[in-house]
């Protein structure tokens, strides 16, 4: 007599219990993909905008020219163009105001740019999460399948009075197909998190830098030392 252990076949005679692990892992494997390949494509093209605009503004382009072809575009800005915009807007704003000195603009113009800078960050952070709690707990999701599997194929052996190997080998393998299918969701997940939580603390760096840079520019600008153009 043989037994058939298939992939499949494993799968579909396995316990209610065991399926349902399986497919839970399943739709995390799915999920965690999506977002794998979703974030990959968002965080390249973050950081294909912020190489652009770094090298247009170091470029010596004219800072009233490039906030107004920033701001008049229909879709908002993001990123390090986003920061800028910003900090411009309220520059502009506080230095038409009378009574405030130049470190009161430069401290409102980098309040306006950490908030933007915060809400960048919040979106190239989100779903990162899911992948951190994907790739923390399938591992166990899986380990619970295999466990309750291998206490069935136990249990059965209480209703025999010769227990054999090939008896017990398919409800242990069935049982282990859950610990494959934990680690197969689990993987994925904590490479991607890890390099795109990298990615997204070297762009808020890069980030924090920009700012830096920028408000000593504009502190040049609020004590009269630079004419703007």
């Amino acid at each position: 007599m043989t037994t058939d252990m298939s992939f499949l076949s494993l799968v579909l005679e396995a316990s209610p219990i065991v399926q349902l692990v399986m497919l839970s892992l399943l739709m995390a494997s799915v999920a965690s993909w999506a977002v794998i390949i979703r974030k990959r494509g968002a965080l390249r093209e973050a950081l294909r905008r912020a190489d652009r605009f770094e090298t247009e503004f170091w470029s010596g382009a004219d800072l009233t020219a490039l906030y107004r072809r920033i701001s008049g575009r229909e879709e908002a800005a993001t990123g390090m163009e986003g920061i800028f915009e910003a900090g411009f807007r309220e520059f502009g704003r506080l230095r038409s105001q009378e009574g405030l000195t130049p470190g009161g603009i430069i401290e409102g113009c980098l309040r306006a740019m950490r908030v933007s800078q915060m809400r960048e960050v919040d979106r190239l952070e989100q779903s990162l999460a899911m992948l951190a709690t994907v790739g923390s707990t399938s591992p166990y999701v899986g380990l619970f399948g295999t466990v309750w599997g291998i206490m069935n194929a136990f249990r059965a052996l209480g209703n025999v009075q010769h227990a054999t190997l090939a008896m017990v080998a398919p409800g242990i393998a069935e049982a282990l197909v859950a610990t494959a299918m934990g680690l197969f969701a689990a993987i994925p997940a904590v490479i991607a998190y890890n390099r795109y939580a990298d990615q997204v603390g070297r762009l808020e760096s890069r980030y924090d830098t920009f700012m830096e840079e920028f408000s000593t520019i504009l502190q040049r600008y609020a004590r009269g030392t630079v004419k703007e153009a």
